[in-house]
């Protein structure tokens, strides 16, 4: 392919998504977050440069950020020098016409071992700290704050709408916004 082609490529699900109609965004946003809610598994990816990495992992959700728990592994060779990550979350592939997943990219950082915001998630997963702190090595909090939610729901189509929709996320408003 030429550098044109590559292009006109990389353009096309952008360009189909300016014509299409759009989800209210807080019931888009009310779905995203059902659907996030109900999987705990997502595809974790991180690099920097020429490297890249992505990893199956168990998440959590809540305070509009991911979370996640890890020992350690390959994907924090990415995060040392890149924050900027993507994850996905997808069902098993059973028909064109039932695809549900979400693709998400935003900004992860490290929470401190044992500070104030690692208690609190280690609460809400139900970790006694006691339990995190007898480990041979500490468990690894990664948050990640989503900046942009695409979402695949077919059944979106169901109330006259395009299938694919975003989700743009504004730290300084603290909130989503919808993209038009």
């Amino acid at each position: 392919m030429t550098h044109e082609e590559y292009e006109a490529a990389a353009r096309y699900w952008d360009e189909k998504d300016a014509t299409g109609v759009k989800l209210d965004e807080n019931r888009l946003r009310a779905m995203a977050e059902k659907y996030i809610l109900a999987n705990n598994t997502c595809a974790l990816a991180t690099g920097a440069g020429e490297y890249v990495r992505c990893t199956p992992v168990e998440y959590s959700w809540h305070d509009d950020c991911f979370w996640i728990f890890s020992e350690g592994g390959k994907k924090f060779v990415g995060l040392e020098k890149n924050p900027q990550v993507c994850l996905a979350i997808f069902d098993r592939y059973s028909g064109f016409g039932k695809l549900h997943g979400i693709q998400v990219t935003g900004t992860a950082d490290l929470i401190e071992p044992f500070g104030e915001v690692y208690a609190s998630h280690a609460a809400y997963k139900k970790i006694p700290l006691d339990a995190l702190r007898r480990l041979p090595s500490p468990m690894h909090l990664i948050r990640i704050r989503p900046t942009r939610i695409d979402c695949l729901f077919s059944d979106i189509k169901e109330l006259g709408c395009s299938p694919r929709q975003t989700l743009l996320f504004h730290e300084s408003k603290g909130g989503a916004s919808h993209t038009v």
